[in-house]
């Protein structure tokens, strides 16, 4: 069953009842992660294990976790090399009622630091079950931040 979320703005990065963020410095130029982010979303399954399939749908993309869940999501903000931010739009997942993931992107030597932050907002469980996830997407981000480096350094 399809849920349509609340259409938020960036802002909501900032301002979401429950955030995680993360942040990990790899050795790849912000201007190539950046077009990993938004040019390349075919390829996220390359790098982001949890990602099952990827594809761009007109004004955003289209998600299909490991697992079965689904999101539509618009990009809000496509500002490069440095902010790459998308809202969920419609997903199977119950509870959540807006949802804003934003990478942020910034020069560290001569590499860069990618900062992501998950906003959510929904039901009391959903607010509680995502709070608990925090382990877990932690691990996945990091995960997937670091096999993004090592693709970027050998190419595709």
């Amino acid at each position: 069953m399809a849920h349509r979320l609340r259409p938020v703005g960036i802002d909501f990065a900032e301002t979401a009842p429950v955030r995680l963020v993360f942040a990990r410095e790899i050795t790849a130029a912000p201007d190539a992660v950046f077009r990993a982010l938004a040019d390349d979303v075919p390829g996220w399954p390359r790098w982001f294990s949890a990602v099952a399939s990827a594809r761009p749908i007109e004004g955003g993309r289209e998600i299909r976790l490991r697992g079965g869940t689904r999101f539509e999501e618009t990009v809000i903000v496509a500002k490069a090399p440095e902010v790459y931010a998308y809202r969920v739009d419609l997903t199977n997942v119950p509870g959540p009622r807006a949802w804003v993931e934003e990478w942020r992107l910034s020069p560290a030597g001569t590499g860069t630091r990618v900062r992501m932050t998950f906003a959510v907002d929904g039901t009391a469980p959903f607010r509680f079950l995502f709070g608990l996830a925090r382990a877990g997407t932690g691990r996945a981000f990091r995960k997937a931040v670091t096999t993004l480096d090592r693709r970027l350094a050998t190419g595709p």
